[in-house]
């Protein structure tokens, strides 16, 4: 077939993002590696894994046919958990035309070496792609429902830029260009982490003004560690930065803070993990965000204390804790 794109991933973002596009008019493929699991989709025209009751649109397609779904579209949309996204490369690398576009959805650092998405594409493909990163305030439920949703599309091409922003954009779905790759990235990966720490707040009952003083902490780190990088500090104003920090920290379709939640309860990660039952993207970012700070020399307290609660090196109270007191400090360091 004949699609405007192909999203390869097939959990509850990658399929909410396949849906408003099918719904958009256009002919789109989503991509699973279990073959079963994506004939079931198809049949029932739902992913009743992920987000059963929301039906697919007429021109949306489940295949397990990697070649397929990489030969059939215009375009890619990497929709993968992060820590798969560079096998998901090495995969699809030898099946791409000259010109595809790749469209990445993961939102994290890859694990072992803190490498950002765009990085992880690039070292896996031939120069000749155009790539662009989509991140912004987005729950999967919502997004598939058909609510509005606002997101930024970034790249260092601007023309892809604008022919992605330009194919999402509408019903409801706004789609913002920008050419801060690092900044819209650092934004997705680090908010995370964030969103663990405002669930343990909450769960051990620190109450409102905890919970503004660590989102507005929160924005603080992620703006140094993304300018250290070479970002822009704006960016983090925007939907990739406040946007985002806000919603996986605020409201408990967040896997994250109820990640956080499950740990004040007095649950270990290992069995936060199982009653969430999905990925839970901070848990796996917190060393790798660690790892990415250090080789910037910024500090990064708040996801310090964090990963040591993912560790088990310190409880949940204890992060606070040690938070509180940290030495008197400008506002701005």
């Amino acid at each position: 077939m004949d699609a405007r794109l192909a999203v390869l991933g097939a959990g509850s973002f990658g399929t909410a993002l396949a849906i408003h596009l099918a719904r958009r008019g256009h002919p789109t493929l989503l991509w699973g590696r279990d073959a079963a699991r994506m004939a079931a989709m198809e049949d029932s025209r739902e992913n009743a894994g992920y987000l059963p009751g929301t039906p697919f649109p007429a021109k949306l397609f489940a295949t397990s046919d990697l070649a397929l779904a990489v030969t059939g579209a215009e375009d890619l949309l990497l929709a993968t958990p992060s820590a798969a996204l560079a096998e998901t490369i090495a995969a699809i690398a030898p099946l791409l035309r000259p010109g595809q576009g790749l469209v990445c959805a993961c939102k994290g650092l890859e694990p072992g070496t803190a490498r950002l998405a765009h990085e992880v594409i690039a070292d896996g493909l031939s120069a000749g792609h155009p790539v662009a990163i989509l991140s912004g305030p987005t729950f999967a439920k919502e997004l598939a429902m058909g609510l509005p949703t606002a997101v930024a599309i970034a790249s260092s091409d601007a023309a892809f830029a604008e022919k992605i922003a330009h194919t999402f954009h509408g019903d409801g779905f706004r789609a913002y260009p920008s050419d801060d790759v690092i900044g819209v990235e650092i934004g997705g990966a680090a908010k995370n982490v964030m969103a663990i720490g405002v669930g343990i707040a909450d769960g051990l009952g620190l109450g409102a003004n905890t919970r503004a003083g660590f989102i507005t902490r929160s924005l603080n780190e992620l703006m140094r560690l993304g300018v250290a990088a070479g970002a822009k500090p704006e960016t983090f104003m925007g939907l990739a930065g406040l946007g985002d920090l806000v919603l996986t920290c605020t409201d408990n379709q967040s896997r994250n803070r109820r990640f956080g939640l499950l740990l004040a309860e007095g649950k270990t990660p290992d069995e936060a993990r199982q009653v969430i039952g999905q990925v839970v993207e901070g848990a796996k970012a917190a060393q790798e965000v660690l790892r990415f700070a250090g080789k910037l020399g910024v500090q990064v307290p708040i996801t310090e204390v964090i990963s040591r609660v993912i560790s088990g090196e310190i409880k949940p109270v204890e992060a606070f804790t040690t938070l509180a007191q940290r030495p008197l400090r400008n506002e701005q360091d």
